[in-house]
């Protein structure tokens, strides 16, 4: 697997050699790249060796030479529970998924039951715009073999690997739950939103929770999935009408914590996420980024786009994902 910033040029010469890849970059260069094994994603933010950055006229590729055979599907948010058809033995599955649209909300929502999704290692991420651009210009993600762009459907690669190579799926969460003496929310019904919430079970308007108690809204809930500590970001709180806005779905009778205060944003990325990276693929929240203040600061040795929306099996929010290829 190889991790590169190539210009218009050399990605297309890639691409031309017979590469299997997947893309990130600036719709306006993802729309000129040649046909091919290749699926790709708006981003215009990334994690680079130096630092976060903001980046239009590069797009950021992942070269798998470790692939024997891809194959690429569009699904829209009704075919979206065939994900799994096509599965590699052995192999693994990348999916981009455009935000804001009924693919994205179908995918956050029932992913976790779709037949077969757990079957194999599935990775990918949610595309996004510049965060200057939101409503006017709109994320996509581009089916290479066909060389088109979708606003509201998942690109799916099933890929199929070489003897020996393993796949393997991790993420860097770098937010803890407090205590079990910190109040629990839980919520009635699954979705984007809510206005209120049971707190230590007691029904609670939640936006005048979030004000009385002063709640950090950069700092994400968190619950226990087995061990597994996943999060769900705060995207806007409506003081007039009392609607809390979410990132990603709360999910109905799961409780739920904030997470702990973070002292050093950046440094507890390069803490939690190690040495090495060079030879792995990673994708990190928009969120992270913003709230780190990441641009210009390294976070440790891991590259890759920056998202609305990162994928491990299920949808994910301010977590860093990371894919390798080892050797059995």
């Amino acid at each position: 697997m190889k991790n590169e910033l190539l210009s218009l040029e050399d990605a297309s010469r890639r691409i031309e050699s017979g590469a299997v890849m997947t893309i990130a970059g600036d719709a306006a260069l993802l729309a000129q790249l040649p046909r091919g094994s290749w699926i790709g994603g708006t981003s215009v933010y990334f994690v680079t060796e130096t630092g976060g950055a903001m980046i239009r006229d590069r797009l950021y590729c992942t070269t798998f030479d470790e692939v024997t055979r891809a194959d690429i599907r569009v699904l829209d948010a009704d075919a979206l529970p065939r994900l799994s058809d096509g599965h590699q033995p052995g192999g693994f599955s990348f999916i981009l998924i455009p935000a804001f649209g009924k693919a994205h909300a179908a995918f956050a929502m029932e992913g976790q039951t779709y037949p077969g999704v757990f079957d194999q290692p599935l990775v990918g991420w949610v595309a996004g715009v510049h965060l200057d651009e939101i409503g006017e210009s709109a994320p996509m993600v581009f089916d290479g073999t066909t060389g088109t762009a979708h606003g509201d459907a998942a690109v799916v690669m099933h890929l199929a690997l070489a003897a020996g190579a393993v796949p393997s799926v991790d993420i860097v969460n770098i937010f803890s739950q407090p205590g079990a003496d910190a109040p629990a929310l839980r919520f009635t019904t699954t979705g984007f939103g809510a206005s209120s919430a049971l707190v230590d079970g007691v029904e609670t308007a939640l936006a005048t929770y979030l004000r009385e108690q002063g709640i950090d809204t950069r700092l994400p809930l968190i619950a226990n999935y087995g061990g597994a500590l996943i999060n769900v970001s705060i995207r806007d709180v409506d003081a007039d009408t009392g609607a809390v806005a979410f990132y990603a779905p709360v999910m109905e009778g799961v409780e739920y914590r904030f997470a702990r205060p973070l002292a050093d944003y950046a440094g507890a990325f390069a803490d939690r996420s190690g040495a090495g990276g060079a030879g792995q693929y990673s994708c990190n929240c928009i969120l992270n980024y913003v709230h780190g203040e990441l641009e210009g600061k390294p976070t440790g040795g891991f590259t890759g786009p920056v998202t609305f929306g990162e994928i491990a099996y299920m949808l994910l929010n301010q977590t860093l994902v990371r894919l390798d290829l080892t050797a059995a």
